[in-house]
């Protein structure tokens, strides 16, 4: 875990990281906990969101949380309030896609499943958050993990059409509670460096020609884009979303010929 930032613009906020223990979500937890903030590392992985936690619990709590259980999402939160004494931000980081066939034959069970994890299960988590967020007075926030599949055609139908839904629920939620001091956003990562490639040897090289930065993504770069959203310097920034995509959705780099077309 890194040295508190210098500036310490989240010091002593609560923040709940839902998918902390890996991936976006730890480079989110440890990114927050450097600022001064207090975190709350939910995750179905408990085990791995522990070893997390114990190197600071006394501004580190780890909790189990599976974004599409209700009950398990409300204990989580419950238990981040009754730890802490309060919430003043939530960031969405769970959710994922699996291995599926092609769209015309894919069962209504999967696409279901998808916008389960993607989808409905924010909004259990903004659901559960929000009466705690109201009662903060620390600039409450709520950052929502997106996908720039969710704003451009790069397949994977229903993950992509879960990760679309988001930036709508955001501007939704940012006019509904603006009024009660309550930030709402969204950040859509591009290609990230995460363990979901570990399998899949080559991919990331391959990827990397489309983006006009010339590489993909590290989790640390989305972590960034989300300490700002929940800090001070967005106070008034809501209802927008945020790409860290490394320019592909101003288009692919082989579109002008700087690159070999992939």
């Amino acid at each position: 875990m890194g040295e508190r930032a210098p500036r310490g613009r989240l010091q002593d906020s609560i923040v709940l990281v839902t998918g902390g223990a890996n991936g976006i979500g730890r480079a989110t937890v440890e990114r927050l906990y450097a600022e001064g903030a207090r975190v709350v590392v939910a995750d179905v992985e408990v085990d791995r969101a522990r070893e997390l936690a114990d190197v600071d619990p006394d501004r580190l709590l780890a909790v189990p949380c599976d974004v599409t259980d209700r009950a398990s999402v409300d204990a989580a939160v419950a238990a981040a309030v009754g730890r802490f004494a309060g919430l003043d931000a939530l960031v969405t980081v769970a959710g994922g896609s699996m291995a599926q066939p092609d769209f015309l034959d894919l069962p209504d069970e999967t696409w279901h499943q998808l916008l389960d994890l993607n989808l409905t299960g924010t909004m259990r988590c903004v659901r559960a958050a929000a009466p705690h967020l109201f009662e903060s007075r620390r600039g409450p926030a709520i950052v929502l993990v997106s996908s720039v599949n969710g704003l451009a055609a790069f397949g994977d139908e229903a993950y992509s059409a879960a990760k679309g839904a988001l930036p709508n629920l955001v501007r939704n939620l940012a006019v509904r509670f603006g009024p009660r001091g309550v930030r709402v956003n969204v950040v859509a990562p591009g290609t990230i460096r995460t363990r979901v490639w570990d399998d899949q040897p080559g991919s990331l090289a391959s990827l990397e020609r489309a983006y006009p930065l010339g590489r993909v993504g590290e989790p640390a770069e989305v972590a960034a884009a989300i300490a700002f959203l929940c800090s001070a310097d967005a106070s008034w920034v809501t209802g927008v979303t945020l790409p860290v995509d490394g320019g592909v959705l101003a288009g692919p780099a082989f579109v002008l010929g700087q690159l070999p077309e992939v």
